[in-house]
């Protein structure tokens, strides 16, 4: 399992479909030095994890205290906690891992790296230095990258921006926005975004997730639109 990463396909609870909230999936990554992260739409979890005699136990689930929008992304992680540290069994359908617990059962497929282009990334979280917020409920800012131009949703106003790739950095070219009023909370999203594209950035893309950093180390984290 060191190395894999899962997405989540289906969730049931006591024998039923368990919704999860829009836009989310359970995200389970196994590393190379025996850890387990988990992610439920909001803040991560990690613990050192063991797999002996098909249970998935973790010892200690830590958990990042980044603000969630709305009420339903805070329960839905604390939720996966307590399955998480219910010791769970495991198992191998295929490709797939199934992980049963008491009264809850969640089946993940292996992941497939995303693209940078081609589809729709939406920012979930803004980045400043060594702090990350998630952002506001009820805004939506996306990114489409394809041929050298990325079209730009930035939260209130729109617009593009030519790019090149070169390695692990991005170099953009003058970002043109439409020049609308918005609330704060769409500004603040609209100011990360516009600076995450402004001159040159360092990008990663981790499995179905992209961070996009300036030179100061500010930027923002977004999610592939499946």
């Amino acid at each position: 399992m060191a190395g894999k990463v899962f997405h989540s396909t289906s969730v049931t609870e006591q024998g039923k479909p368990r919704a999860l909230v829009d836009g989310t999936r359970v995200r389970l990554t196994f590393t190379e030095d025996g850890r387990l992260f988990a992610h439920a739409g909001c803040n991560q979890m990690q613990s050192p994890v063991s797999l002996d005699d098909g249970k998935l136990s973790v010892s200690e689930l830590d958990m990042t205290a980044m603000g969630c929008p709305g009420p339903g992304r805070y329960a839905q992680d604390e939720w996966l906690s307590n399955f998480l540290s219910a010791t769970p069994s495991w198992r191998m359908d295929g490709a797939n891992l199934v992980v049963t617990g008491a009264d809850a059962e969640i089946v993940l497929a292996p992941e497939v790296p995303a693209a940078l282009e081609g589809g729709k990334w939406t920012v979930d979280t803004l980045v400043a230095g060594d702090t990350a917020s998630s952002v506001p409920g009820g805004v939506v800012a996306t990114l489409a990258f394809q041929d050298g131009r990325v079209e730009v949703s930035a939260g209130c106003n729109s617009g593009s921006a030519g790019y090149r790739v070169q390695g692990a950095e991005i170099t953009f070219d003058q970002l043109v926005l439409t020049d609308k009023a918005c609330g704060p909370d769409e500004m603040a999203v609209e100011k990360a975004v516009a600076e995450a594209l402004r001159g040159q950035s360092k990008f990663t893309v981790d499995g179905q997730a992209l961070a996009l950093t300036n030179a100061a180390g500010d930027g923002v984290r977004l999610e592939k639109e499946r």
